[in-house]
């Protein structure tokens, strides 16, 4: 996904935002967005393809307080066309990043999506919008196997420039609830999905 990613970005599909430093803000450093209020909408992934269907679940119950269920959001993705018009955005083999902002329009929560930076993330928390990241499991997990391509969806719910971690809700682990990882981490992760990701307002 992340070739075809650069390949959008290429075509100017994505739009690049202006480069800027971890501290948006400037001085010592502050935490933009609300782990903990974001930590009671997470849920452990069930399917281990659904990883981006229980991210938006997540966003969904943080934005509207209706969390739908891992099934429900399943069934919607299951019925709606993908954005490439190749079939629905869910078949049973994961959904491409790009229709997760589709799949939160079914919901009725606008959404901006593209390539940012730990930088131009910060303000969209520290605006309460929400962030849903395209990532390597295995590089966030510090797990043996594929390091190099994005197959996993995760909910960035804080970055804090003071400590240089950001904040997750991470379906695909145990103790994904508020998981936290150093800068450098997340950021490798990110890397291998083109540093896409969808803002949810």
């Amino acid at each position: 996904m992340a070739g075809a990613l650069v390949a959008l970005a290429t075509a100017g599909l994505i739009t690049f935002p202006a480069a800027a430093q971890a501290n948006p803000g400037g001085g010592a450093g502050r935490m933009y967005g609300d782990p903990a209020a974001a930590a009671p909408f997470w849920r452990r992934q069930a399917d281990n393809r659904a990883c981006a269907l229980v991210a938006v679940a997540d966003v969904v119950g943080e934005i509207t307080g209706n969390e739908p269920t891992e099934g429900e959001v399943k069934a919607v993705a299951s019925n709606t066309p993908n954005s490439a018009g190749t079939g629905p955005i869910f078949n049973g083999n994961g959904t491409d990043p790009w229709d997760v902002a589709v799949l939160l329009g079914h919901y009725g929560i606008a959404t901006n999506r593209g390539q940012f930076t730990i930088g131009t993330l910060a303000p969209e928390l520290g605006a309460a919008h929400k962030v849903l990241a395209a990532v390597n499991g295995e590089t966030l997990w510090n797990q043996p196997g594929d390091h190099a391509h994005e197959d996993h969806f995760v909910v960035v719910t804080g970055i804090d420039t003071a400590a240089n971690v950001v904040h997750l809700n991470d379906p695909g682990v145990d103790y994904g609830r508020d998981e936290v990882v150093p800068f450098a981490v997340f950021e490798a992760s990110w890397a291998t999905g083109a540093h896409f990701a969808v803002i949810a307002k």
